[in-house]
């Protein structure tokens, strides 16, 4: 396949962020997003200031907003995701969970939720501790969403990282595991042909586990899941 024609080129969204802007958590996204671009995809940036104007998500309520439709209407257009959060108390930030609550609304799709998606996972936090223990409630939700986390996760200590500007890390290995998240995601991508978009889960399921597995990572199952529809109404 050749990357030059962008219709093409596989999307990695990226979502991410604080309710302050220009955040640790925001700039370590832009990173893997450069990283994306390196490997051959096109990107899309839905940001801290961007998620806070997501309303919370009440699956009873029918009418949706239009951020909340942007978001919707991008990740079910995604061949791939990268998503970025802090560490709070332990756990994924509210702003970003929100987001991924929302989509629930992706739950009748040929691809429900994260499915057939490569889904990048980065975790910002003041501390080691937070920052693995995040990264792995992260993957945890990812894989509830039914997305395939790729091998490589970045847990970033900001207590001992600094990102200066959006193209300026304090820390040079810290920047190119952030891109390594971004070539991933973008690499697993193309292993389809940015082909993933409205076709049925039985033409993805085994490229991508074939992908996953060359590049040493595990998928969550080895075979393609059948339910068709999970629901957050209880």
């Amino acid at each position: 396949m050749s990357i030059s024609d962008s219709q093409r080129r596989p999307l990695v969204v990226g979502i991410g962020g604080t309710t302050r802007a220009a955040s640790s958590t925001e700039r370590a996204l832009a990173f893997a997003l450069r990283g994306a671009e390196d490997a051959g995809a096109r990107t899309q940036w839905l940001g801290g200031t961007f998620l806070h104007t997501l309303p919370h998500y009440a699956p009873e309520d029918p009418v949706r907003t239009d951020a909340q439709l942007e978001l919707i209407e991008a990740v079910r257009a995604a061949d791939a995701v990268i998503i970025a959060t802090p560490g709070y108390h332990g756990g994924v930030s509210g702003l970003v969970k929100n987001a991924l609550d929302t989509l629930e609304e992706l739950r009748a799709d040929k691809r429900p939720y994260l499915d057939g998606r490569a889904v990048g996972c980065i975790v910002t936090a003041y501390g080691w501790q937070a920052a693995g223990s995040v990264l792995t409630s992260l993957r945890s939700i990812v894989h509830a969403l039914r997305g395939w986390p790729t091998p490589f996760g970045a847990g970033i200590n900001t207590l001992e990282t600094r990102f200066e500007s959006a193209q300026q890390c304090s820390d040079a290995k810290v920047a190119e595991q952030l891109a390594t998240v971004g070539r991933q995601a973008a690499q697993f991508a193309l292993a389809f042909g940015g082909q993933g978009q409205g076709q049925g889960q039985e033409h993805y399921a085994a490229p991508l586990a074939g992908a996953l597995n060359s590049a040493g990572g595990a998928p969550a199952a080895n075979a393609p899941r059948t339910e068709k529809r999970l629901s957050l109404a209880v």
